[in-house]
């Protein structure tokens, strides 16, 4: 293999590293708790309104949510009688996000993420011709 001066090769991360990435995979395997970890994306939430949301019993949501705290992508508070589910870290939240993004792409469309970012971009556009002397389509800013 050919590397360019400028290059950098990062070593391969340890065993236990690679295991511990591994059993992230593992836990992501499974379409509920992608859901799960999809619906924590932007706040906590309770197992009530979690499984309510996913459409599972709130038993197997509850099981589903064990499995993602004991591998660490959720973290737990508890108000009152109730316990709060939230993405235990930014690094969770993008691996969960980057995982849907790149299943998006692979149906041969345009992504939704990508026609979300498109559509809020536009916005501020005007029709061409119309709304400013130039004729420019955009709007002074």
């Amino acid at each position: 293999m050919r590397m360019h001066a400028d290059s950098q090769v990062q070593a391969v991360p340890p065993d236990d590293q690679v295991d511990l990435a591994v059993e992230v995979f593992r836990m992501l395997a499974d379409t509920t708790r992608v859901k799960l970890l999809w619906l924590l994306l932007e706040e906590e939430s309770s197992v009530n309104d979690l499984a309510s949301a996913a459409g599972k019993s709130q038993t197997g949501v509850s099981q589903h949510l064990a499995k993602l705290r004991m591998a660490r992508l959720v973290q737990t508070r508890r108000q009152g009688n109730q316990i709060f589910y939230r993405i235990e870290s930014d690094h969770v939240r993008q691996l969960v996000q980057d995982a849907v993004h790149h299943a998006e792409h692979a149906s041969g469309e345009v992504p939704e993420h990508h026609r979300r970012a498109r559509d809020s971009a536009n916005v501020t556009d005007i029709e061409p011709g119309a709304g400013n002397a130039s004729g420019s389509g955009r709007s002074p800013r």
